[in-house]
């Protein structure tokens, strides 16, 4: 089959109708376009998709985290089509309120690509949305549906900071355990303490030498103080 993600999106309405996707338009030449999956539902829809006569995506091979402090500007990508006159770009923002699916404020989402190795198929391209980039900040686990996975939301939930729950063993994979940021956020603060660099240089060397004052070099003994400590 050749992979037409328009009607996959209609399929899993028809036969999860709770399930709660929305196709999503992608204008690049790549047109890779996507479905969007409320995450209380994702692991009912990677399970349909993977279990499937005809769909059979049996493969998950990249799980991916991507920061948006502006929801609207990521809704406005997904949504836009080609095309210089400012009357299509008002008809696409129009579509993309019928959506109903355009979140408030700033979320964290994650992007799945599919596979089907038994029919030679994809990318299928799956979205998932967090409430937001505080508290409410989780996805559910593709883990069961995909071993695959588990490696790769640690990874996100160390940079990202996305709560995937239900994950068997959550923990950080990059950084260490007591490290309190993510550093693929987009409001990241590079620290000033460069502590661990094995051989600070350039800008580094200035950031770490300001963080930790040099002492003031002791003064040499003088030989008559040398021989009184000697006795």
């Amino acid at each position: 089959m050749s992979i037409i993600v328009e009607e996959i999106a209609r399929q899993i309405g028809k036969d999860l109708p709770s399930a709660g996707v929305t196709y999503l338009e992608n204008p690049s030449p790549s047109e890779q376009h996507s479905i969007l999956v409320e995450s209380e539902s994702l692991v009912e829809v990677m399970t349909y998709l993977r279990d499937t006569s005809g769909l059979e995506f049996d493969y998950l091979s990249n799980l991916s985290g991507v920061d948006w402090p502006q929801g609207d500007v990521a809704e406005k990508v997904a949504n836009k089509k080609s095309g210089d006159e400012s009357e299509q770009g008002e008809a696409v923002e129009e579509g993309a309120e019928d959506q109903g699916e355009k979140p408030a404020g700033e979320f964290l989402e994650v992007v799945y690509h599919l596979y089907s190795m038994a029919l030679k198929e994809g990318p299928l391209v799956l979205r998932a949305r967090t409430q937001d980039r505080g508290e409410n900040n989780a996805v559910a686990s593709v883990t069961p549906v995909y071993r695959s996975a588990e490696f790769q939301e640690r990874e996100a939930f160390d940079l990202f900071g996305i709560d995937f729950t239900g994950h068997p063993d959550l923990r950080r994979i990059l950084m260490w355990d007591e490290y309190e940021d993510f550093p693929m956020r987009k409001d990241y603060v590079n620290p000033d303490d460069y502590e661990y660099e094995p051989t600070p240089h350039a800008d580094t060397l200035k950031r770490a030498e300001a963080h930790y004052p040099q002492a003031e070099p002791e003064q040499a003994e003088s030989k008559d103080e040398q021989v009184e400590s000697q006795d």
